[in-house]
């Protein structure tokens, strides 16, 4: 009977929610309708992209970035702007990377890398020496000092193409390239070079960030990726020869830590202005592309958000801010201080929404949150399917949002179709071109919907049993 008695009570929660939202959807509508007619995300990534270009954290794009987003924000007419200093390491690239292998001497074929992002630069005449390939670090361990000590190691191990979700393909091999400098220079290697985290066979390689963990500067070794389409090349070449070699030379440096910042802006709550809602994207990318996926889109799409409340004049119950992160991509800094600042101030993030994951069309959203808080959530589901928005999960967040986790609160990722986004990650093939201005459009309404209802109707008090 109890267990009957539960259900019954489970049903009723969901109804009541139910009935609250029913007139909400006039407000969706009109929200996708001004986003898709009279958006400014499209706009707004353009100029990011093609006026400023890629923002490497500590660089001078990084700081154009920081300055044309605060501009941006004042435009609004938000009631607050305000940039939030924080140290942020600098890595630079310097000349671009060459690399080839060697069959016999004098007989060459070139291969497409590109450093790691933290990796150290190679001797000014660049590293030559043999290849051992492994898919693992239990295999690497299994061949021990005595076949790796000298040697490159190439870490070849693939993202599953049979996975549906490819950022859990991802996450299945991007160890290799975030540890993999420090595990195989414990045995001795000369240097790493790791496949590209892609799905893409292709000459293009993916950059992204790495780790020497606690490796005393002199022990840590060169660190590059390789494009998929060579990997492939590469690893055909060793089984038939294993005594060819690897030319590698790579000039990027770490320098000093710098001064940049989080661009933050409000509109003001006006019944519970001590409660905080939070949307956001991080505004540093890599190097090779502009940076229109990871994360220009993101950063307008949270722009738009707060743009869209204005120009329908929605007058939010609770303050909503839009920040955009310095640093996510090798560091975290800006989220960490921006947590940091918000446990001082003692500030109340009720919820919290971020776009990293590439301008493709949204299917949804992951969430971090209590059973009853998402039960909630789920209730509005109808609500999206209009819209084709129809994946509401648990599961996570995001990066830059993460840190501000706590008991009561839900954070949430937006969730694009993914099929494309490893085509393009930390890629040359990070560009303005492949952004499609419709997929962007209904993304920003998407994450302004969530925003919009989380707003009216806040958390769901979870009272202790």
């Amino acid at each position: 009977m109890s267990k009957i008695l539960s259900n019954i009570k489970h049903l009723i929660f969901l109804f009541s929610f139910s009935a609250f939202s029913q007139g909400d959807s006039i407000v969706l509508n009109e929200i996708y309708k001004t986003s898709l007619t009279d958006g400014k995300a499209y706009e707004w990534l353009d100029f990011l992209s093609n006026q400023i270009g890629g923002r490497l954290s500590g660089s001078l794009n990084a700081e154009r970035a920081v300055n044309w987003a605060e501009s941006e924000l004042i435009k609004l007419g938000l009631d607050e702007v305000r940039l939030q200093p924080v140290m942020v390491p600098k890595w630079v690239r310097g000349n671009p990377e060459f690399a080839y292998v060697e069959t016999k001497p004098g007989k060459t074929l070139n291969m497409n890398v590109c450093a790691l992002g933290g990796s150290v630069s190679t001797p000014p005449a660049g590293i030559k020496a043999k290849v051992v390939e492994v898919s693992s670090f239990d295999q690497l361990e299994a061949l021990g000092r005595d076949k790796v000590e000298g040697k490159i190691v190439f870490y070849n191990r693939a993202m599953d193409k049979s996975i549906i979700d490819t950022f859990k393909s991802y996450v299945g091999c991007v160890d290799q390239r975030y540890d993999g400098a420090f595990h195989a220079a414990k045995f001795g290697a000369v240097a790493i070079i790791v496949r590209s985290m892609t799905l893409a066979i292709d000459d293009l390689p993916h950059t992204g960030s790495m780790s020497y963990g606690n490796l005393s500067v002199q022990q840590r070794i060169p660190a590059a990726a390789i494009s998929t389409k060579d990997a492939d090349l590469l690893s055909s070449m060793l089984k038939m020869d294993n005594s060819i070699k690897f030319f590698l030379k790579q000039n990027c440096k770490q320098l000093d830590d710098v001064l940049s910042y989080n661009v933050i802006g409000e509109i003001k709550g006006s019944e519970f202005p001590d409660e905080y809602i939070l949307v956001g994207g991080h505004l540093d990318s890599w190097d090779l592309g502009d940076g229109s996926h990871d994360d220009g889109a993101g950063c307008v799409q949270s722009m738009e958000v707060l743009r869209l409340f204005k120009v329908l004049e929605i007058k939010p119950k609770r303050t909503l801010r839009v920040v955009l992160f310095m640093n996510e991509e090798n560091g975290l800094r800006g989220a960490k201080k921006y947590a940091s600042e918000s446990r001082k101030n003692k500030e109340n993030h009720i919820f919290a929404l971020e776009s990293d994951a590439g301008a493709f069309t949204p299917r949804g959203f992951y969430f971090e949150a209590d059973p009853k808080n998402f039960n909630q959530i789920l209730s509005w589901k109808d609500l999206f399917e209009p819209y084709l928005i129809h994946f509401f999960e648990l599961g996570g967040s995001g990066s830059d949002v993460g840190p501000l986790k706590n008991s009561v609160n839900v954070l949430a990722g937006l969730k694009p179709d993914s099929q494309r986004y490893f085509d393009h990650h930390h890629s040359s093939n990070d560009i303005f071109s492949t952004i499609n201005k419709r997929e962007l459009e209904i993304g920003a309404a998407t994450m302004a919907s969530l925003i919009y209802l989380f707003d009216k109707y806040g958390l769901v008090k979870v009272t202790k049993q």
